[in-house]
C-alpha cells in the first residue's frame, strides 16, 4: 500500500511524518521549511531540483513501510 503520492505537498509529507525531511533534505530539498515549499507539490519540488519524482515517492512510501 502507497501512502505518499507525487500530487502530495510537502507539507502533507512532514505532516505525516517528520522522519521525511532528512530524506528529502538528503535528496537536495534543503528548502523543505521555507513557507512557499509547505504548498509545492512532491512533483513540482521534484522538478525544481531536477529529480525524478516518481523514484523519490517510491523511495518515500519504502521508508514509511520500513518504519511500520
Amino acid at each position: 500500500m502507497n501512502i505518499v503520492t507525487k500530487d502530495m505537498t510537502i507539507g502533507e509529507l512532514l505532516s505525516l511524518n517528520q522522519s521525511i525531511a532528512p530524506i528529502l533534505q538528503r535528496s537536495g530539498m534543503h528548502c523543505i521549511g521555507c513557507p512557499s515549499s509547505q504548498n509545492e507539490t512532491l512533483e513540482e519540488a521534484a522538478a525544481v531540483h531536477g529529480l525524478d519524482a516518481d523514484i523519490l515517492t517510491a523511495q518515500l512510501n519504502d521508508f514509511l513501510k520500513d518504519m511500520m
